[in-house]
């Protein structure tokens, strides 16, 4: 009970202080020390029997392994966004699409640019880092509010492409050892739940940005922001190739490669920009400076919160609930869903629900004779509904070290496009699987 309390209360000040602004280098290491305390776990570890977790281990085994494992994707995504900036290329692309689309779907663009790299390979934090300074660009020339940017991101990445049959990104490809599926496992319902989401939500999106507008907020400069667009723009096609280069790349790797593939991908861009845009960099040393800085800021913050959830998943309370939510009442997709959905709440990660959650249920429910490509799509869609939480790593990175908000002005529409938009349509998955699609 007392380590239940204390998992809850943890959980709980974690949201707040974030929601409040504090220091993910503080605040998570905090509310760890009360999972600690209220679970039995050593603080230290001389305190630890031989063997046993403790506190600061599990931590930084935590934080430390993220690091390890996305430090060359977080770094050169980031030089790859300022060098798109510093050359022109972001402020190009942005300019044909306002002429193109018109300022009245200049968050539209970002959404579909952020589509279009998440589905074509490139991780999700990677396609947050290289679309920002063209989506600064966009809602600078529309006017619209900056607080909306990471909506239109997050959007864009973690809803109707990520979880989609045919993704390449690991939500869709967690399940297939599990279940024997393949990644395009009930490809139909799949396709009718991400038009949904897709319109749905961009609708959704387009009437916040307009009843802000109608309350009289507008774009506002900052200082360290790129000008006004400039006059020594490259070419459209040198603009756009980089991102192509990223796209391609990683989509012709992905499968020899794996996520390593990203590694060549986006040094690939980052030539690119360097060959294709010469003429019209600037700074390039400095542009390369920042880059660096603003990945080490931004998996900095995301380990934290993997570091907390590493010691959450050493409470005695969290394995019981694991046990709990995986031995629900029922079977079937939607018992599977649920269960993957509140543990991918409980760790803040899409991907730490499903690798938690599957080896307990699909055993369980491919026993019961549950349709593996049913199961194997709800698993995928549901675990992306309640893992972006205030707290979740991909939400704070892309809310404060990209896009410098606070999630006081910027979480209320990231909740909305990345939790009820994706539940809206796990719903609507499930009834498509009751009617025999």
């Amino acid at each position: 009970m007392l380590s239940a309390l204390g998992l809850a209360l943890a959980l709980a000040l974690l949201i707040a202080l974030t929601m409040r602004g504090w220091n993910l280098f503080v605040a998570t290491p905090l509310c760890a020390l009360i999972v600690a305390l209220t679970s039995g776990i050593a603080l230290l570890p001389p305190l630890a029997l031989e063997g046993a977790p403790n506190l600061v281990g599990a931590y930084m085994g935590g934080f430390t392994g993220f690091v390890t494992n996305w430090f060359f994707m977080f770094l050169l995504g980031s030089i790859f966004g300022k060098l798109m900036e510093d050359s022109g290329a972001a402020d190009a692309i942005a300019t044909a699409v306002m002429r193109h689309l018109g300022p009245s779907h200049a968050a539209l663009a970002v959404v579909l640019a952020c589509a279009i790299l998440t589905y074509g390979g490139v991780s999700l934090f990677v396609v947050a880092f290289s679309v920002y300074p063209a989506a600064l660009a966009l809602f600078r020339a529309a006017d619209l509010p900056r607080r909306f940017i990471p909506a239109a991101l997050a959007f864009g990445s973690v809803t109707f492409t990520m979880t989609s049959a045919g993704s390449p990104e690991i939500q869709n490809w967690i399940p297939i050892p599990y279940l024997g599926t393949t990644p395009w496992a009930a490809w139909e319902a799949s396709l009718v739940t991400a038009l949904f989401m897709a319109v749905v939500g961009q609708l959704w999106l387009g009437w916040m940005l307009k009843r802000a507008k109608a309350r009289g907020e507008g774009f506002v400069a900052r200082d360290g922001d790129p000008g006004e667009l400039r006059a020594d723009l490259p070419p459209l096609w040198a603009a756009l190739l980089p991102t192509l280069v990223v796209l391609g790349v990683s989509f012709a790797l992905h499968d020899a490669f794996g996520v390593s593939a990203l590694i060549v991908a986006l040094l690939s861009g980052c030539a690119a920009v360097g060959l294709l845009c010469l003429r019209t960099l600037r700074q390039p040393g400095k542009a390369i400076g920042e880059g660096s800085t603003g990945a080490l800021i931004a998996i900095g913050n995301t380990a934290a919160v993997v570091g907390f959830g590493a010691v959450a998943k050493l409470s005695p309370a969290f394995g019981v609930a694991v046990e709990a939510i995986t031995h629900m009442p029922g079977s079937g997709v939607a018992t599977a869903a649920i269960a993957v959905s509140l543990i991918a709440a409980m760790t803040g990660s899409a991907s730490g629900g499903q690798a938690i959650a599957l080896p307990i249920i699909a055993p369980i429910f491919l026993a019961q004779g549950v349709n593996p490509d049913q199961l194997h799509r709800s698993v995928a869609i549901s675990s992306g509904v309640l893992d972006s939480l205030p707290h979740n790593g991909y939400v704070v990175t892309t809310i404060r070290a990209i896009c410098g908000e606070t999630h006081k002005d910027a979480y209320l529409p990231v909740g909305a496009l990345t939790v009820i938009v994706p539940g809206l349509g796990l719903l609507l998955c499930l009834g498509l699987f009751a009617l025999g699609l």
